[in-house]
């Protein structure tokens, strides 16, 4: 395959969000496929390349298409789908609730990782000081890490795993462009308050990844704005011609929201609920539409 676009590194996490949007799990998804967890999981960390024909495979499973694993553009309706596309794909994941944030599947040493980059930093956090907030062994945190930046590219996973199931949930949810506009913010200002910890970690740690993950990560975050791009340029397309004005307030909308966990507090005045409502009627207000929705 080619470089560039088409490097391991992103089609890695390409085929990770398509997972995570079919909702099937890695050790699942690697049984259909024939593989191993181990061999799929390097293949989504881009550790290893992945076979034309493997990739075909993994279409087929996840209910995409190669060039868009590949990223290629690809209008062709994705296979076994309703034509509907994404929307179609929301349905089917009616069992889990955009709004709702139950507790995150962690284990101890993350969880102790998690605070220790919060409170410390990603430099000024060690093995020791993780394994003593866990309350383990330094060689007991290593059996399950094999070092801290695999603690924190899983802090950024987790992150971005819930923002590609929430954010195109949220925007299949609204009824109109404005409406889907609104819900999409929504779900970023609901992520950034209730998911804190981690949300603060995405927005200051990028410069501590290693050049590899950073790639990664970038991509899939990058996948996120485009999302946001496309529900505002819906919006601003249904009330007359959009402008470049467009292209500035994603950016604004998302450095609105990224920038929640650095003042937001639980314990606050205003619910999550509250903020992200109003977040919601902020972003509608920046590009001149009406607040008013269904």
């Amino acid at each position: 395959m080619d470089s560039g676009d088409r490097s391991a590194d992103d089609i890695g996490a390409r085929l990770r969000a398509a997972r995570t949007a079919a909702g099937i799990s890695l050790r699942e998804t690697a049984r259909r496929i024939g593989v191993s967890p181990a061999t799929l999981s390097a293949i989504e960390n881009g550790r290893t390349g992945v076979s034309v024909p493997r990739l075909r495979t993994l279409a087929k499973e996840l209910g995409t298409t190669v060039p868009l694993l590949i990223g290629e553009r690809d209008s062709a309706p994705r296979p076994d789908r309703p034509e509907r596309g994404r929307a179609a794909t929301v349905t089917e994941r009616s069992d889990r609730n955009w709004r709702e944030f139950p507790p995150l599947p962690t284990d101890p040493v993350l969880e102790a990782a998690v605070d220790s980059f919060v409170e410390t930093g990603y430099h000024g956090a060690t093995m020791r000081s993780i394994a003593d907030r866990a309350g383990m062994s330094v060689p007991g945190v290593y059996h399950h890490y094999p070092d801290k930046q695999q603690l924190l590219v899983r802090a950024f996973d987790l992150t971005m795993e819930e923002l590609h199931w929430r954010v195109p949930a949220a925007r299949g949810q609204g009824r109109t462009p404005v409406d889907r506009l609104a819900c999409t913010v929504e779900a970023l200002a609901l992520f950034h308050t209730h998911r804190r910890k981690l949300a603060f970690i995405g927005a200051s740690e990028m410069r501590s990844l290693t050049e590899p993950n950073r790639r990664r990560i970038t991509a899939s975050r990058n996948e996120i704005q485009y999302q946001l791009d496309a529900a505002i340029a819906e919006a601003a397309d249904a009330h007359g011609p959009a402008d470049d004005r467009i292209h500035i307030a994603g950016r604004a909308i998302a450095t609105m929201c990224t920038a929640l966990p650095q003042w937001f507090r639980l314990d606050g005045p205003v619910t999550p609920e509250q903020l992200a409502t109003r977040y919601a009627d902020f972003a509608l207000r920046l590009i001149g539409l009406d607040t008013a929705r269904p």
